[in-house]
């Protein structure tokens, strides 16, 4: 797939405190009056796969959307929209290794819960890193355009309080910096507050407990807004699983004290066990000119029972204030996998490529490394018209940056090929495509050396061990690759010339899922990535991998 072209829409100046204030969209010179939400539905997710933790921001007529991306590289996707339906990647928040240094960092660790807000025409992307052998805490950056470059961090709290979820207010001249931290136990940290100096980072009063939840364990993803003349404070509760909910408190002043609501949760589907749409909430909002409010959250879609293996991806829903002024998101706190759309003109989705040839500079947004790559292992340049990837000592069992590039699964059911051309010279040397959850879950069809000649070798890697499901001899020449995938199962198969495909075996895809990890080790956040690789197992490879073309196809 192709990555996107930046955007070149120009970014409006006019911002409330939710990034709000716009006119008229024009084309050619005339107003478009925007569509009744009743003639037009969207449906969710509005970004599927592995985009959690969404976080949203608007500039006059452009929205901008932000999340989490963990112990991937480059870090925090950034997102344009005009209609909050389509979404075009513009590129990374996090490109550099002096923004963000993930060496050591374990899986599901890294970047959690960015926020992005717009204040005199300055984007905050503020952030967590978790999980770093180095530093850990909350740093935020800055840009004049969203498509960077982004400064180099600011640090905040210089890692006292081990708080995390960070958000920020600018409100009445002020800025204010909201955190999660300490709590009576640990399964109720309380949310934290104070002003800041936005150039500086500096801290204008100690922090003060703001709110301390309704009851529900894990009060985290907080945002304070001022709306309607009010202040309101809405978190998410219960896990960010299958109990997720998002509550509100509102109050006369940033620092509250924070009223809850006592229609609370305003957003959950704890009770919808059998529901498409599962642990909905980390709510973020906007407003539009026409007096709506809309938020984006989180939630899953699981499959074959409880199970999620596609990750948690964003939602979009209206928010809809009673007549005392109390908000509910969605149908009384219900979503569902079609809704009607905002009233603003629709805009065209740009259908992806399917395949991605590597005939361009640079890879596309759509690619990601685990952890920070090295330059070595990956190559556009050095065979033009080819991926090339050398494999390094790393495995993708270590936790390390192994030469690995690779993209979120966003469709239950597609078909994802390669082409590569590799001689292995030595014992060790692999390449090919990987399904990977984590290091230690995941499934690796490679090309390998075999007593004579080669074989492609269908691996399977569970809770850390290792078997091998299925081989086939390949004869020389180049080989195709190939993973399709359904709600249940991904099959591997392999072929080299004019030769039928040959299947090697089938992998269950409940195995890669959040709730089967989550009860072998510890808590799973993120999604399937599928990609390519290479490596030398303990030693640098002796010869490189060149992949001629990927494909990623949507059944």
């Amino acid at each position: 797939m192709r990555g996107a072209k930046p955007s070149t829409l120009a970014v409006g100046t006019a911002v409330a405190v939710l990034c709000g204030g716009w006119g008229f969209v024009t084309d050619g010179g005339r107003s478009k009056t925007p569509a009744p939400a009743t003639e037009r539905t969207f449906a969710n997710p509005i970004l599927p796969g592995m985009y959690p933790d969404p976080s949203i921001c608007r500039v006059g007529a452009d929205f901008y959307l932000v999340n989490s991306s963990f112990e991937y590289f480059p870090g925090v996707p950034i997102f344009h929209s005009r209609d909050l339906v389509s979404w075009t990647q513009i590129g990374h928040v996090l490109t550099r290794e002096g923004q963000l240094n993930l060496a050591g960092v374990y899986s599901s660790g890294g970047i959690y819960a960015p926020t992005l807000r717009h204040h005199a025409g300055r984007f905050y992307m503020i952030t967590t890193l978790v999980g770093s052998p180095k530093r850990n805490g909350n740093f935020y950056v800055t840009a004049t355009d969203p498509r960077g470059p982004w400064s180099d961090p600011i640090w905040l709290d210089h890692g006292e309080h081990g708080g995390f979820d960070p958000s920020l207010l600018f409100a009445d001249g002020e800025a204010y910096y909201l955190r999660d931290g300490k709590g009576a136990t640990q399964d109720h940290p309380r949310v934290f507050q104070a002003r800041i100096d936005p150039t500086t980072g500096a801290l204008r009063e100690p922090m003060q407990v703001i709110w301390e939840g309704t009851g529900g364990i894990w009060p985290e993803g907080a945002h304070v807004y001022k709306m309607k003349g009010r202040y309101y404070l809405f978190a998410a509760e219960g896990g960010t699983e299958y109990g997720h909910a998002e509550v509100v408190g509102r109050g006369a002043a940033p620092f509250g004290p924070f009223e809850p609501f006592n229609g609370n949760p305003i957003l959950t589907h704890r009770n919808r066990r059998e529901h498409a749409i599962q642990a909905t909430g980390h709510a973020d909002l906007v407003e539009l000119d026409d007096g709506t409010t809309w938020a984006v959250f989180l939630g899953t879609r699981p499959q074959a029972g409880r199970f999620n293996h596609l990750g948690r991806e964003t939602f979009l829903a209206p928010v809809r204030f009673s007549a005392d002024g109390w908000p509910t998101i969605g149908d009384a706190g219900r979503v569902e996998l079609r809704m009607p759309a905002p009233a603003l003109p629709p805009q065209a989705a740009a259908a992806p490529a399917v395949r991605e040839d590597f005939d361009r500079a640079a890879l596309g947004f759509e690619w990601n490394f685990v952890r920070n790559p090295n330059a070595s292992d990956i190559s556009l340049a050095a065979r033009p018209g080819f991926l090339r990837v050398t494999g390094s000592a790393a495995t993708l069992d270590d936790v390390a940056s192994p030469a690995l590039v690779v993209r979120r699964q966003q469709h239950f059911r597609t078909r994802v090929r390669a082409a590569l051309d590799f001689v292995p010279r030595e014992s060790g040397e692999e390449a090919g495509l990987t399904v990977r959850a984590r290091e230690s879950f995941h499934y690796d069809l490679a090309v390998r050396r075999a007593a004579t000649g080669r074989e492609a070798v269908l691996t399977s890697r569970i809770a850390g061990a290792s078997s091998i499901v299925g081989r086939a001899p390949l004869p020389d020449g180049p080989v195709t690759l190939e993973i399709s995938a359904d709600e249940a199962s991904y099959t591997f198969a392999v072929s080299a010339g004019n030769a039928a495909a040959q299947k090697l075996g089938t992998l269950p895809a409940r195995t890669l899922s959040a709730e089967e990890i989550g009860s072998r080790e510890r808590h799973h956040f993120t999604g399937v990535v599928i990609g390519v690789y290479a490596t030398g197992h303990g030693k640098r490879a002796t010869v490189p991998a060149d992949f001629d073309w990927f494909e990623y196809a949507p059944l």
